[in-house]
């Protein structure tokens, strides 16, 4: 089946083109996001490029070839999930650095509970604020980024945020004022 009459077929709905796109492709893809990323993450970059395809194939405008337009979403993705990593990378090392000066008087036994009251307060947040609030606060992901990843808009993810914060500040308010604000976003460079 020619690549034109694929694409009309998927746009049509017909899941046995989103299948032979599948087959066709996603080994390929696999082997070229693997040039950048790890192979786990190559395998899941592939498998959501073409996942976006059928799940976007009522307004899909490829210009191209298929191939080259999925060999692009790959690109696009990996380099996406390098940045994802180092900034990943670039949180946690702060978050460290910051805790550390907060902590240094404070015994492993107290660290222990403060860490443990933090994950619990995090995680007792609704699925969607949680969510959120970590990409934006230890990931540094843009308000627009978390919006495309979610399929939200960005003023979603800024309540979402604001909603979270609000929550965590009243449940975690008898910790030191520099943990709650490091966590919550009182820290400048975590804005």
């Amino acid at each position: 089946m020619d690549e034109q009459r694929l694409l009309s077929s998927l746009q049509r709905g017909e899941i046995t083109a989103f299948d032979h796109i599948f087959k066709k492709y996603y080994p390929m893809l696999c082997a070229y996001g693997r040039r950048f990323v790890e192979y786990e993450d190559a395998k899941e970059i592939a498998g959501d490029a073409i996942l976006w395809l059928w799940e976007h194939r009522q307004t899909l405008l490829i210009d191209t070839s298929l191939s080259r337009y999925l060999l692009k979403s790959v690109y696009r993705r990996s380099l996406n999930c390098i940045k994802q990593k180092q900034l990943k990378n670039s949180a946690d090392t702060i978050f460290y650095e910051e805790m550390e000066s907060v902590i240094q008087s404070v015994d492993a036994y107290q660290v222990m509970e403060i860490s443990k009251r933090i994950k619990e307060a995090i995680n007792e947040l609704p699925d969607t604020y949680r969510e959120t609030f970590i990409q934006h606060r230890f990931t540094k992901m843009s308000h627009k980024e978390i919006a495309e990843k979610l399929g939200v808009s960005p003023k979603t993810v800024a309540y979402r945020i604001q909603q979270a914060t609000k929550l965590l500040r009243k449940s975690l308010s008898d910790l030191h004022p520099m943990i709650l604000a490091f966590l919550t976003g009182g820290i400048s460079y975590l804005n």
